[in-house]
């Protein structure tokens, strides 16, 4: 067991696209990957809810917990996505869900664009999807100074690096390397493709604003929108049994299922919902 109790049944490095990529799984059932957000890796968090009906298989991404950082390599969610596809490849996992928090989210969804024929379903809680323009409330994202690695901001995240990292002084560069990094987002065209049902979570005091959740909720195919009433960014560390429900309940309810009532439908128990 480990400290925040998960019962992880199997752990293990492998070579993945020049990565030394850790991982732990646990749970039994489908496979469900997990990709943490920026700073988190194995064991910063646990969702026991999930790995009681899947195999929740949880990634350390270049540069984070167990996973050393390749130096002469950037960070991108585009390689971080490739680099999960290799890590199923490895387990030999034919297909999965996927569960990404902020930066794991768009990292799932890039996989469920790139690699459809991977991915069963895709739920993400704080995920942005185009441009910091666009996607963030300035207002949340300010500093009073220009951040740095050892900002009190970054405490916990800095304190979890150096207890798991093989390199516990590597922090200041891991640090600036996820700083650094600067994606685009989908286009309209890319989201629009994504089959996969989506599930699109995020709270209401989150610095996502809530209209990028919408606005993409209108482009992808089959997507769903919950928000999570007086919830920040970090809700899934400081309160996630209120997020969580909405989670497993997209895992785990049938494919097809009667069809929302419309008000010329009306309710019908069987018929409507």
């Amino acid at each position: 067991m480990n400290p925040l109790g998960r019962a992880v049944s199997r752990h293990g490095y492998a070579p993945v696209n020049g990565l030394n990529m850790y991982y732990e799984i646990e749970g039994s059932g489908e496979p469900l990957v997990h990709i943490p957000p920026a700073f988190g890796h194995c064991g910063s968090n646990a969702f026991p809810a999930l790995a009681e009906r899947h195999s929740v298989i949880t990634v350390d991404l270049q540069g984070h917990g167990r996973t050393a950082d390749i130096p002469e390599r950037s960070l991108s969610i585009e390689q971080n996505a490739e680099d999960v596809v290799g890590l199923l490849q490895y387990l030999g996992i034919a297909k999965a869900d996927f569960f990404g928090e902020s930066y794991g989210g768009a990292a799932a969804m890039m996989i469920a664009l790139r690699h459809p024929e991977l991915v069963g379903r895709v739920a993400t809680y704080g995920a942005t999807f185009g441009p910091p323009g666009v996607t963030h409330n300035r207002e949340m994202l300010r500093f009073d100074e220009p951040p740095t690695a050892d900002a009190r901001a970054f405490d916990v995240q800095r304190e979890s690096y150096r207890q798991t990292a093989p390199d516990r002084d590597y922090w200041p560069q891991i640090w600036q390397k996820v700083s650094d990094i600067r994606w685009a987002g989908f286009s309209r065209e890319e989201l629009a493709s994504i089959e996969a049902p989506v599930l699109i979570v995020l709270g209401d005091r989150d610095f996502v604003r809530i209209e990028h959740a919408v606005d993409t909720l209108r482009i992808i195919p089959n997507g769903e929108l919950a928000v999570i009433a007086d919830a920040g960014h970090f809700a899934l560390f400081s309160e996630q049994e209120r997020v969580m429900p909405v989670v497993q309940h997209f895992f785990d309810k049938p494919v097809r299922r009667a069809p929302v009532a419309t008000a010329g439908m009306g309710f019908h128990p069987g018929e409507s919902r």
